[in-house]
């Protein structure tokens, strides 16, 4: 029997959604993609919840994309790499837009798409040893989706830092960037994280909370759906592009890129 790709739990007001594909990483696939919006709509649905907890099974965030999706890519016309984008760009603003806080909880590497997951949502915990990092360009890609979030978040100049260079940086350097909230050890995130969601069920109001994320998201990003249609545009053009096929087809036979 095959086991879900995400997890679904309620428990005093707070439900949990966990990433289940250790054995790939949490790795993006179309079909994780879909399930994960899906199960962020139905907690936003559910009367018994208050507040939302975004982690994943086994010792990986997510890697982005995996290597069939990658390999998928390659073969789409470019009405099903503009669908495919639109897909990436839904489940983003599902998380971005959602009328219930969403908090993050890293115990792993947060890479390219599971970056922009991991920073996207209203709180993020995450553990020392978490790595962070947008490593698109060093396979001809471009992070078109999730630098529309992330330039709400950090300075222009760290943003083409991380961007351009595709390096991996820690858990203290997000921090610092202003990319998640808090740095907590292994051993306590997970109470840490617990004790955050209760405090908001138990001393605020779920209406207020509703509107407050609502107001810093109508008055910080006025121009998001603007920005995120055109990098749908840009995403699928990319992926279009000769160096992303070459960029793919080094990675998928873990060759050196040559650029």
């Amino acid at each position: 029997m095959t086991s879900p790709l995400i997890l679904y739990t309620v428990a005093d007001r707070i439900a949990t959604i966990s990433l289940n594909r250790p054995d790939k990483r949490n790795a993006f696939s179309p079909e994780l993609v879909s399930s994960l919006t899906e199960t962020l709509l139905q907690a936003s649905d559910d009367e018994e919840v208050k507040v939302i907890i975004l982690k994943a099974i086994g010792p990986v965030f997510s890697a982005g994309a995996d290597l069939a999706y990658l390999q998928q890519l390659q073969n789409n016309t470019h009405e099903e790499n503009v669908q495919d984008s639109q897909n990436l760009k839904t489940l983003f603003t599902t998380i971005y837009y959602l009328p219930k806080v969403v908090i993050a909880q890293v115990e792993g590497h947060a890479i390219a798409g599971g970056c922009g997951l991991a920073t996207v949502c209203d709180v993020t915990f995450a553990v020392p040893e978490a790595n962070f990092g947008y490593t698109e360009v060093k396979l001809g890609f471009v992070p078109a989706i999730v630098s529309c979030f992330l330039m709400r978040k950090t300075s222009e100049t760290i943003a083409k830092k991380i961007l351009l260079t595709g390096d991996l940086f820690s858990a203290a350097q997000a921090l610092a960037y202003n990319l998640i909230t808090y740095v907590t050890n292994k051993d306590e995130i997970s109470q840490k994280v617990q004790d955050f969601a209760q405090k908001l069920c138990n001393e605020a109001s779920g209406n207020a909370l509703m509107v407050t994320k609502q107001l810093i998201g109508q008055t910080t990003n006025p121009e998001l759906e603007k920005s995120l249609n055109l990098a749908v545009q840009i995403n699928a053009r990319v992926r279009e592009s000769e160096d992303f096929k070459k960029g793919i087809a080094s990675f998928l036979s873990k060759e050196k890129i040559k650029w």
